[in-house]
């Protein structure tokens, strides 16, 4: 008995040390290495254990893969993937809309539209049709063949009727492409890490936490978060696209490819021991 309870007492020191060690991580909101670490840990659990992603231990904002299938599985489980579709009377003149509201392109000739309230007149920019209050979002873009665009967020009342920077002070949270470079528009524009441009875009917004995360669905791999942002309004989904003829799609409102990956592509990537590689 008394061997019993030191072993006891020992696995419970252990536990204790691992949990403090990962508040410590959390407090540093140094995803990344949690994560990474997280991963590790949850491929060394056995079959007959179970390792839960709980949303006050690890939170989307804090996802940077490639990752394993089951850690995208839970993370999505209490996320609103929405079905986005654009608001044609935001349009703007040079603005092609798809009759389905599902995609965008900036086309050559000027159309003759009607100056409303809420169309952008100057910047080639579009929102979506719904905004959010509160909640957790996501949704995908394919931008592959663009070779000029900007995705994320704005506020309701962003600027339409002259040119603003694309940047959170103006109420507009976005990531771009320009060329063969991806970039961050913050208070100054940054240049992203080098890596492959994604031919599709995850847009994640958490509007209580304050945080716009952006994902490349191609490699389910984090590419940016905007975080200690205090949303009080209404905020949009937003577009703004360049290169001429070539279209921004917004992907199907389900999670980000899950129904594409089955079980049995995972027990395969178990199998062959490639850890952090994306599911077939």
């Amino acid at each position: 008995m008394e061997r019993n309870l030191r072993e006891i007492q020992k696995n419970l020191t252990s536990i204790e040390e691992e949990h403090s060690m990962l508040q410590k991580q959390m407090e540093q909101r140094d995803g990344v290495i949690f994560l990474k670490e997280e991963c590790c840990q949850k491929r060394r659990v056995g079959d007959d254990q179970t390792l839960t992603v709980q949303d006050e231990d690890l939170t989307m904002e804090e996802c940077a893969g490639p990752l394993p299938f089951p850690v995208w599985q839970e993370m999505f489980d209490d996320i609103h993937p929405v079905s986005v579709t654009l608001d044609v009377e935001t349009a703007n003149q040079r603005l092609e809309v798809s009759e389905d509201r599902k995609s965008v392109r900036r086309i050559r000739t000027r159309r003759d539209l009607p100056d409303t309230g809420k169309r952008f007149t100057v910047g080639v920019s579009v929102l979506g049709s719904e905004g959010f209050t509160s909640g957790r979002h996501y949704w995908e873009v394919e931008v592959a063949g663009n070779r000029r665009w900007s995705l994320g967020v704005a506020v309701e009342s962003v600027e339409r009727k002259k040119w603003v920077a694309l940047k959170p002070a103006t109420g507009v949270w976005t990531i771009g492409r320009g060329g063969d470079r991806l970039f961050v528009n913050g208070s100054s524009e940054s240049r992203l890490p080098a890596g492959p441009i994604p031919g599709r875009v995850g847009v994640y917004l958490s509007y209580e936490s304050g945080r716009i995360s952006f994902y490349s669905a191609d490699t389910k791999s984090h590419l940016h978060t905007f975080t200690g942002n205090n949303f009080t309004g209404k905020l949009y989904p937003f577009f703004w696209t360049w290169d001429e003829n070539k279209w921004l799609r917004i992907c199907s409102g389900s999670a980000p490819d899950l129904q594409r990956v089955g079980s049995q592509d995972w027990r395969q990537e178990r199998g062959s021991g490639a850890v952090g590689q994306k599911p077939h």
